[in-house]
């Protein structure tokens, strides 16, 4: 790729509530913490720990859609959650992976609505409050304050089409389905990279909006769980997809762990709207 390469946005994903299904979308907000209302809500266990995909693979059904003034979450075998999204009823102290942080507590009927689909005892759901102030981790920053909501890490995850498509020929050529974007949660898409994992090489993404420019810092390749087992339609378990991962995707920056995408974080635009179809010019690292 050449040191400056003109690309754009093929897609654009939230996922509200953390490890719920995708929600693809035509244009987001860029916020502090990556994209607006982006893993804003998240499942608890009984002492505030996250759960996910990982050991409750049921929410992957979970479907959100956000609406003027609510999130909407829909289970099959369940009516809709109507969640105001100002709508909390209390505080909670969660933790996700080591960092504890202050959140809040959307209710009793929330909590009994993820205990019911999901059939473990004492959830409840926690929705990120914007004092917690949790930060990424510095030396992977770019220089700037990376704020987190719920996610694992980073603020934003950006994939190229062309290493889904790379993916998706290694698994038909041995025997298995191709799979969809979701299965690797990104939030940014990128169309017109040239090589398969050729995101791996960019460090600044600059977009300009009709609100202002936004400059993204691709940081660190993202090292990837099981979660992408998960078959988003069945939650059944396929573990081919990490062998197969595990086979051409070992990461020498990552003491040879799996990585698929990049990290990234927001170095300016908090507010401005991206589209899908918005011209990217991104620089490539050296």
């Amino acid at each position: 790729m050449s040191a400056n390469t003109a690309l754009s946005i093929a897609g654009l994903f939230l996922h509200p509530l953390k490890s719920g299904a995708a929600l693809p979308v035509q244009d987001a907000t860029i916020s502090e913490t990556g994209l607006q209302f982006d893993r804003e809500w998240m499942v608890v266990d009984a002492d505030g720990e996250f759960v996910s995909q990982r050991e409750l693979p049921r929410m992957a059904l979970i479907k959100p859609e956000l609406r003027h003034s609510e999130l909407v979450l829909r289970a099959p075998g369940m009516l809709p959650l109507h969640l105001r999204l100002d709508g909390a009823e209390g505080e909670l102290k969660v933790r996700v992976w080591n960092d504890t942080m202050p959140a809040f507590d959307m209710g009793d009927l929330a909590a009994q609505w993820c205990r019911d689909f999901l059939g473990v005892k004492g959830l409840r759901m926690a929705a990120f409050d914007s004092e917690a102030q949790r930060l990424a981790e510095p030396r992977y920053s770019a220089g700037v304050q990376a704020l987190n909501a719920f996610s694992d890490g980073f603020p934003l995850l950006v994939l190229s089409q062309a290493s889904l498509d790379e993916f998706n020929r290694r698994l038909q050529a041995a025997g298995h389905s191709a799979v969809g974007m979701e299965r690797f949660r990104p939030s940014i898409v990128l169309a017109g990279v040239d090589t398969p994992h050729g995101e791996d090489q960019l460090s600044r993404l600059h977009i300009n909006t009709a609100d202002g420019p936004v400059e993204l810092a691709l940081t660190k390749p993202c090292p990837r769980c099981p979660i992408p087992d998960v078959d988003p339609t069945t939650t059944e378990r396929q573990p081919h997809i990490s062998e197969l991962l595990r086979a051409y995707r070992s990461h020498e920056r990552l003491g040879g762990a799996v990585a698929f995408g990049m990290n990234a974080v927001v170095v300016q635009g908090p507010g401005c709207n991206l589209r899908v179809g918005d011209a990217v010019t991104a620089t490539v690292a050296f």
